[in-house]
């Protein structure tokens, strides 16, 4: 499905729908509220994969972020938007992620907002990744410890909900269970 004919879903703040908008035109300075995800996707051996978004994304084009972002469509559930997008993004197939936290976010750089109900979803994978370079310009695979230094040392190279992201996960007991 093309981006133009995709639809994001607008919610209050308690994550009930309350209608719904092309993905195409919602991303402004003045975003309205809507469903996304995001993923952290990692190998058995506790490295993550990173992406650097592509420079045709309408938000934080070229920026390093977590592995896959995106949206759910209108009646999708969180779990299946993770697994489309991260087959369509990574030509990777998940059987199954693992949600660890809600999360809610509004940020804007370059005048457009991104405005969301994004909780934060873990996956495991040892495959190889094939990115969609509409939607990736590039991928990399670090070790966790690394990465924690990484964004609290340098926050200003990653999307600013990645850098957030991580530290919730770097606090959840869920999380650092799965790590284990």
């Amino acid at each position: 499905m093309k981006n133009s004919e995709e639809y994001v879903v607008l919610v209050d703040e308690d994550d009930l729908e309350i209608g719904i908008e092309k993905k195409l035109t919602v991303h402004t300075s003045r975003t309205p509220l809507h469903r996304a995800f995001s993923l952290f996707l990692f190998k058995t051996t506790k490295e993550l994969l990173l992406q650097q978004r592509a420079e045709e994304k309408q938000t934080w084009p070229l920026v390093w972020s977590n592995s896959c972002c995106g949206h759910p469509l209108p009646k999708e559930s969180y779990e299946n938007a993770v697994i489309r997008r991260t087959r369509y993004e990574l030509g990777v197939e998940l059987n199954s992620v693992v949600k660890i936290s809600d999360y809610r976010y509004c940020f804007s750089r370059d005048g457009v907002m991104e405005n969301e109900i994004c909780p934060i979803f873990a996956g495991f994978f040892d495959g190889e990744v094939m990115p969609n370079q509409e939607e990736i310009a590039t991928v990399r695979w670090i070790q966790w410890d690394e990465w924690l230094e990484e964004t609290m040392k340098y926050p200003d190279r990653y999307s600013p909900w990645c850098v957030e992201e991580t530290q919730i996960l770097a606090a959840d007991k869920t999380f650092n269970g799965l790590q284990a």
